[in-house]
């Protein structure tokens, strides 16, 4: 579905509207004073033109189709001298699907509110070649036999309006009132299906979430607190998704429930307090209870289980507590603490929903909380050593205690402990030269694993050998490399690099599950002013993570384990290039290219040939390379034409939804070239 076209106003007619609404300023007035007390009032017009079809290049702005396009921006300003009232209105984006528009009125130092839109549009990069019909209901018709018989674009659109209020009591106390109402539209990638069949089944989007956060601050001389209520709300209009049609056991699954209502509220006070001039305490607390009543989706084929009642009666409360101190009891010496407690307490039920749970099953019906409670706490120091050195030191601790299920997939653990060690050395080596370096030492391990038991009481075989990476003994080194250079003015330059590396202990013999990684990245910025006319910037970036993992298939100590290196590298560079020639021309240039490639190594260890290299999965590379050029010319002191152009390839060799069809017969296809051409021509009209 192409977006809709935007039909832009005549220039004469809208700056004639807005200079009747807001007025001018007195030419006379002088330019700097004027600047600070009646700040400049814009309105920008035009007419933007897209060749090609950029599925990636308009997936959040609405520029994904041939066609022309309306360009309007406005910053309108006015001020009342007297008492000190403001009006403004400000747009971005009008002509397009992306658009923001926000007034704004208020009375320095006294009260304020403001009232503002958003639309965010969001298109779906790939297109569906399907036979599905009633995308976007809540009914689908799957065919049978499976069949293609057009493509569909998957969209979603959000409009969002936001209210707020501003009043200010006395010099220390004030009150802010926030309300943000959303409404989301469209359909979005869903399947319905189970081992070996998968059915396209787009999930229909019509949702609102409302959010409201008010808060009372008071701001004194050593003390500032602020303190509030935020609540959000989240109303599904498709509570399930129905389905006609259907292949083999997969026509039984209707509906299948939607994203239920939920509604969540917190009670937050938060503040800090100056001891001394020199000691500085700062604390939050927060409680907080999220709920879940929405009613189960009913329907001839979903059976109820006995003693569940209508709804998931969900229930998670949060705890949060944090202080902190910040202290300099020696000119040269900087110590600060921290220390957090958070506690998501999941009060759900545990009810049996699944009655046809076997004993050879890892799962036995009933639901499982998922509570979590977090502690941690920070101290470090910072000294200053003579010849511009500076040494700082930390010590982190993280403890992570999880609930645990009678019955379990995989392995479990219950708590996790991280302690991690830092130490930085930092100097200024010259008026110039700037540099640091840090090291990071992490160790983190926990209570024993919990054998995977099945539903009738015994221990399986095939769960017991892996520990979840999240859950797994790891120790980490970090090293980082900072350097800031400015040998002229005109001249800057940063680098940075970091390097981590992790180890992993297995808990079995054969050493399955995660092994070890590694992440490394570099980054490099320049800026150069040619004279004050031009000024130039680059930079260039990489970025790589790597994962070595094994896996055993197989019963016993006979079957195979394969060692999988997964690799994601990330090359990215710029160039940029602005300058005004003449007073009245400004020139400027963007180019920007990425390179990302993820990498599938798979080999064997063990059976036939350990160390073989077998067929792995190819690459996936994506690439993306965007050019902006701008041209602005000045009519008048107070006016301007501005002229953009765009140009924006991407190509990718993804293979994964490439080589993939549902069970229904849908394709998803995405172009692996994509060209698009941009140009805008804008006129822009600003006043005081």
């Amino acid at each position: 579905m192409a977006p809709q076209k935007r039909n832009v106003l005549m220039p004469t007619v809208i700056a004639a509207a807005l200079i009747a609404c807001f007025g001018t300023a007195a030419a006379n007035e002088d330019a700097e004073v004027t600047a600070l007390t009646k700040p400049q009032s814009s309105v920008s017009f035009g007419l933007g033109y897209m060749n090609g079809e950029g599925r990636r290049f308009g997936q959040y702005n609405g520029l994904n189709d041939t066609g022309a396009y309306g360009l309007l921006d406005l910053d309108l300003v006015s001020r009342d001298d007297g008492n000190g009232r403001w009006l403004r209105l400000k747009g971005r984006n009008l002509g397009l699907d992306s658009r923001e528009l926000r007034f704004e009125h208020e009375v320095q130092g006294n009260w304020g509110y403001y009232l503002e839109f958003n639309q965010i549009p969001r298109n779906e990069p790939y297109q569906a070649f399907t036979g599905v019909g009633g995308i976007g209901g809540n009914t689908l018709t799957v065919p049978v036999p499976a069949s293609r018989t057009g493509t569909f674009d998957l969209q979603t659109r959000r409009d969002r309006i936001g209210l707020g209020f501003n009043k200010y009591f006395s010099e220390v106390w004030n009150a802010k009132v926030d309300f943000r109402n959303e409404t989301k539209e469209g359909a979005r990638l869903w399947a319905r299906g189970t081992t070996g069949a998968f059915e396209f089944a787009p999930e229909p989007i019509d949702s609102t979430i409302r959010q409201l956060d008010a808060t009372l601050s008071y701001t004194g001389k050593s003390l500032q607190m602020t303190g509030g209520y935020y609540g959000s709300m989240y109303n599904n209009q498709n509570n399930g998704l129905n389905f006609i049609g259907g292949a083999g056991g997969l026509a039984t699954f209707t509906p299948i429930a939607l994203p239920p209502d939920n509604h969540s509220h917190q009670l937050h006070l938060s503040g800090s307090y100056a001891f001394t001039p020199t000691t500085n305490g700062n604390f939050k607390v927060a409680y907080g209870k999220a709920l879940q009543d929405d009613s189960f989706v009913t329907g001839a084929n979903v059976p109820m289980a006995p003693g569940i009642g209508t709804n998931l009666q969900g229930r998670i409360d949060t705890t949060l507590v944090q202080m902190g101190v910040t202290a300099r009891p020696l000119p040269k010496l900087t110590l600060r603490g921290t220390l957090r407690y958070d506690d998501r307490d999941d009060k759900t039920p545990i009810l049996r929903y699944n009655t046809l749970a076997t004993g050879t099953s890892t799962f036995d019906g009933f639901n499982e909380p998922r509570s979590i409670r977090t502690t941690s706490g920070k101290v470090e120091a910072s000294y200053a050593l003579p010849m511009a050195f500076r040494v700082t030191g930390s010590v982190d601790y993280d403890e992570k205690k999880r609930n645990t299920s009678a019955v379990r997939v995989v392995n479990f653990r219950e708590k996790t402990e991280e302690t991690a060690y830092k130490a930085e050395l930092r100097r200024s080596m010259s008026e110039t030269l700037t540099g640091a370096i840090g090291y990071v030492y992490s160790n983190r391990d926990g209570s024993p694993f919990l054998i995977t038991t099945l539903n009738n009481g015994t221990v399986a075989t095939s769960g017991n050998r892996v520990a979840p990476i999240h859950l797994a003994d790891r120790e980490r080194n970090q090293l980082r490399l900072t350097l800031n250079w400015q040998p002229l003015d005109a001249l800057s330059v940063q680098f940075r690099a970091d390097d981590s590396r992790d180890e992993y202990s297995a808990i079995h013999a054969l050493g399955i599950g995660p092994r070890s990684g590694n992440a490394r990245n570099y980054s490099l910025d320049f800026s150069y002013s040619f004279s004050d006319q031009w000024q130039g910037t680059a930079w260039f970036s990489r970025n790589q993570t790597q994962q070595e993992q094994s896996q055993h298939v197989g019963a016993g100590t006979a079957g195979l384990v394969w060692a999988a290196l997964l690799r994601n590298t990330g090359d990215a560079l710029g160039l940029g290039l602005k300058g005004k020639p003449f007073t009245w021309l400004e020139l400027g240039a963007d180019l920007s290219h990425s390179d990302i490639v993820d990498t599938y190594d798979q080999q064997r260890l063990n059976a036939v040939a350990p160390g073989t290299v077998v067929a792995t999965l190819p690459e996936i590379t994506n690439r993306n390379t965007r050019l902006q050029l701008f041209a602005k010319y000045a009519v008048q002191k107070n006016s301007d034409v501005r002229v953009d152009f765009i140009v924006d390839r991407f190509s990718t060799n993804d293979w994964t939804w490439s080589t993939w069809t549902y069970s229904d017969g849908t394709r998803m296809l995405q172009d692996p070239v994509q060209k698009v051409n941009f140009l805008g021509v804008s006129y822009q009209y600003r006043w005081q």
